[in-house]
């Protein structure tokens, strides 16, 4: 029997183009929804994917896309309008009759969060929940490793790894053991239909309690440097960061150090789905260090010490007046505040 083809969207992000590569190597033919021709584009069509250009907010652009295709990976986008593409992705997948959508949602996904990604989250939650016909599973990482990662070349540099979290906990999970996951759901429809799996690390630990593993892989001594709110909002929008993601982000780290990523973790979900256990936190910095953007090279060096010297001189984004123009959260509270949440996390 010939494999289905698996439409992946948000096939150029992190866990999406891992995706890709897991359905590929084990011989499913993959389309990719992408948003327009680029490098990224013209990347996932050499490794073996086929493309379909998508505006994420037109349904029948969805639907032609979908078009021979029996399952979806759905990835959403930190937009206030992400509901809207998310009602025209549904509209197409019914037209479609897809047999299975596996859709990426948040740990923290909630009607009364205060972030407004996250509510709408949970509003895309219950609505392809609601597609007859369809075996849906949802997938809520936690706070991703990435997140803490992504500073790798400031530590292989400068030896200092910014923190935001202090010393509050997380499971971080690996993009690689979420897209696993999302791909066993994709390749057993039956089995993993109506399930919402939380997947996360092996090791409950402070961004304080990464820092030394992150020294050992570099093989140098990294300590941590507790960086200030208004300091990353202002490296961010040097790095391109859209105010959307900023204005989340500021609620996950609230929520970070008041425990709701550690609330329910670490869990054993990745095994029980996939039959192999969440690769070790050394492993996945271990990767990162590998990477062009973290190695300890002339350029790199000159690039981190320039964006460190620029940074206080740049102007961040005016979060409080960007967040006003959204509607507001109804009775909002955090997660920990939650016991609808907790119960949610609890009953897995």
């Amino acid at each position: 029997m010939n494999n289905p083809t698996i439409l992946v969207a948000g096939a150029t992000g992190k866990t999406g183009g891992a995706v890709v590569d897991l359905l590929l190597a084990r011989g499913y033919p993959v389309r990719a929804a992408v948003r327009g021709e680029d490098a990224r584009s013209a990347a996932l069509r050499a490794r073996g994917a086929e493309t379909s250009i998508v505006d994420v907010f037109d349904a029948d652009q969805w639907f032609d896309a979908m078009k021979g295709a029996q399952r979806v990976y759905h990835v959403g986008f930190f937009d206030p309008f992400m509901v809207q593409s998310a009602a025209a992705f549904a509209v197409a997948a019914r037209q479609a009759r897809l047999e299975s959508v596996v859709q990426l949602s948040q740990w923290l996904a909630g009607p009364h969060h205060p972030a407004l990604a996250t509510r709408q989250s949970w509003l895309i939650d219950q609505m392809f929940a609601a597609i007859p016909g369809i075996a849906h599973t949802i997938v809520n990482p936690g706070y991703f490793a990435d997140n803490y990662l992504r500073l790798m070349d400031f530590a292989a540099v400068l030896g200092v790894l910014p923190v935001l979290t202090g010393d509050s906990k997380n499971a971080p999970p690996a993009n690689e053991d979420i897209a696993r996951v999302a791909v066993a759901a994709l390749a057993d429809p039956d089995r993993h239909g109506g399930k919402r799996y939380r997947p996360t690390g092996l090791t409950l630990m402070s961004a304080y309690d990464m820092v030394p593993v992150i020294g050992s892989v570099l093989g140098r001594r990294v300590r941590a440097f507790d960086m200030p709110w208004w300091m990353f909002n202002r490296a961010a929008r040097l790095q391109g960061v859209a105010p959307a993601d900023l204005v989340a982000l500021r609620h996950y780290i609230v929520d970070h150090e008041q425990g709701a990523f550690a609330y329910g973790a670490p869990n054993d979900v990745v095994a029980e789905v996939t039959g192999t256990p969440a690769e070790p936190f050394e492993v996945t910095v271990t990767r990162y260090a590998g990477m062009p953007f973290a190695r300890r090279t002339g350029v790199n060096r000159r690039r981190v010490i320039r964006d460190f010297l620029r940074t206080p001189l740049r102007r961040g984004f005016d979060l409080e007046r960007y967040e006003m123009g959204e509607p507001p959260a109804p009775n909002p509270r955090y997660a920990m505040q939650d016991e609808q949440w907790k119960a949610r996390v609890g009953g897995q």
